[in-house]
């Protein structure tokens, strides 16, 4: 179960776009809880990414 939790934020965090983010963020979170505190860890670089992601592309909505 913890690996499917993975499997979807790893699908998350690479299918993410400008017009989803705040979405596969919300759900990226969910999944995080849902993982055993074991597996978390594995979890980090994709929460990590996702976050920068989202950083990233609300800093480009201030701009336009």
């Amino acid at each position: 179960m913890a690996g499917d939790h993975l499997e979807e934020l790893r699908r998350l965090y690479f299918k993410a776009s400008k017009a989803t983010i705040d979405r596969d963020f919300d759900r990226a979170i969910d999944l995080l809880k849902a993982m055993p505190e074991a597996e978390r860890p594995r979890a980090t670089v994709f929460m990590e990414g996702l976050a920068e992601m989202r950083k990233e592309f609300k800093r480009g909505r201030r701009r336009e």
